[in-house]
């Protein structure tokens, strides 16, 4: 019995998600049991090298794959990153239609051919898996087309892929068109045949699996997303009647309906136009360290919640760690957010706090007047929210000119009674990378401007010194 590849591309068709969103979802697709986790194509090398290499380390099971499309510099980024996978595959994007090559490519078909063989030998000599991504193949000429996929397995593709990228095709027109190709390419039947299509007339997913009937051993589909196959209809034909054309797969369709539901709430929830608050605060990580554990085991865990610290402020987090282990039993996800907020990159202060003004009640909407010093000159920012920590963020965004990816809002008390004092941390997200801020006041609207000015402090900083 064949088993068939199920690839998904949500990734790719829900380009909203956050960067906590996607290490979110690639870890519900993981234990879907979904065998290639594909990654959004790389425009920010930056952020994409720390998103690639988050994915790669969260990811137990799957494969993950990362185009490097027709770029050569793209192969270094994405390998740099993707090496640590278990499981890794780079994927060389060719447009391979006439129309596509040269107006989007600006390539002949002759150009072409020596890109597609330079790019998957170059990709082979790093990674063992390699996947040739045929785009819009189904209107390409034919015998061109058989000929880019001889030169990609000549080169090393283990994995060729067909797209029909235009949605054009009936079931029995992608039975025929990969028959012919089988014939016309023998070498095919020595690499796994990969299909991809549009949804364009409702029928992609008749056509996939009219494809695996024909031989195709992978799909590409998206757990959520209504222009490509739908991994939620392949997984079900497979289940009912995979055994009838003798496949099978390996999504844990027992699960998947209570996944899926999640997934599909994750990439439905948008961000508000007015609202810093990305996609809603979550709950932390549960993780738990004790007085035991040594620098090595609190920088995994450092890790785990998303921090890339330099080894001096690796140290001093230890050293905080220590001091507050001594005397607790055990130090969780909360407490350690808070102490590399207040040990880790502590810079001089770009932004300092002049004053705010808060107004909210149930009769009327919060509004944020903050006044912050930068470089000796007093900047305002006024701003309607949601709610009065809402408002405040947004005045500070106002102010600073930029909007970044609040990861993580978090608010404890640290002492009893009326006058509490109230802790609040913040964790802002630039370039891919985690910043976090730390504040404490008897009010806690203070102590959450606070808390922002102090991280965003920290990418200012960094920023300046880049």
């Amino acid at each position: 019995m064949r088993n068939i590849t199920i690839t998904d591309m949500t990734m790719r068709q829900s380009g909203k998600l956050s960067f906590r969103e996607k290490i979110e979802l690639v870890k519900y697709l993981d234990k879907l049991g979904v065998d290639v986790i594909e990654v959004s194509p790389i425009t920010n090398p930056k952020v994409d090298r720390l998103l690639i290499k988050s994915i790669s380390s969260a990811v137990l099971g799957s494969t993950v794959a990362v185009s490097v499309g027709l770029s050569e510099e793209n192969i270094s980024i994405a390998w740099g990153a993707l090496e640590e996978a278990k499981h890794p595959r780079l994927q060389v994007t060719a447009p391979v239609s006439a129309v596509q090559m040269e107006y989007l490519a600006g390539k002949k078909p002759g150009a072409m051919l020596e890109a597609i063989k330079d790019l998957v030998e170059k990709c082979h000599r790093l990674c063992p898996e390699v996947e040739l991504i045929a785009d819009d193949a189904t209107r390409a000429d034919p015998g061109f087309l058989q000929e880019a996929v001889r030169t990609a397995i000549e080169a090393g593709a283990s994995v060729i892929t067909l797209c029909d990228a235009a949605g054009m095709m009936l079931p029995d027109q992608i039975t025929s068109f990969i028959q012919n190709t089988y014939e016309a390419v023998p070498e095919l039947k020595n690499v796994t045949l990969g299909i991809a299509c549009k949804n364009e007339l409702s029928m992609a997913d008749s056509c996939a699996v009219a494809a695996i009937r024909r031989g195709a051993g992978e799909v590409k589909c998206a757990a959520y997303g209504e222009d490509v196959i739908c991994l939620e209809t392949m997984a079900k034909v497979i289940s009912a009647r995979g055994s009838s054309f003798d496949v099978t797969c390996a999504i844990r369709t027992t699960q998947m309906k209570r996944i899926l539901s999640q997934v599909a709430w994750m990439c439905q929830t948008g961000r508000s136009s007015t609202s810093p608050f990305d996609s809603g605060v979550r709950p932390g990580e549960g993780l738990f360290l004790t007085a035991h554990d040594d620098l090595t085991a609190v920088m995994k865990a450092v890790a785990k919640l998303g921090y890339d610290l330099s080894e001096e402020d690796g140290t001093r987090v230890y050293e905080a760690f220590s001091r507050i282990a001594a005397k607790k039993e055990k130090v969780g996800a909360r407490e350690l957010d808070a102490i590399v907020a207040s040990a880790a990159m502590q810079v001089p202060p770009t932004y300092r706090m002049e004053s705010y003004v808060i107004n909210s009640g149930n009769t009327i909407s919060a509004t944020a007047h903050i006044r912050l010093e930068k470089n000796g000159a007093v900047k305002e920012g006024i701003s309607l929210g949601d709610g009065p920590i809402d408002a405040a963020f947004l005045a500070i965004e106002q102010i600073a000119g930029h909007h970044y990816e609040l990861d993580d809002f978090q608010i404890q008390a640290v002492t009893e009674g009326r006058e509490a004092m109230g802790e609040a941390v913040v964790k802002l997200r630039s370039g891919g990378k985690l910043f976090s801020g730390r504040g404490i006041s008897t009010d806690i609207v203070g102590a959450s401007v606070h808390a922002y000015i102090n991280a965003l402090n920290k990418i200012v900083y960094e920023a300046a010194a880049d």
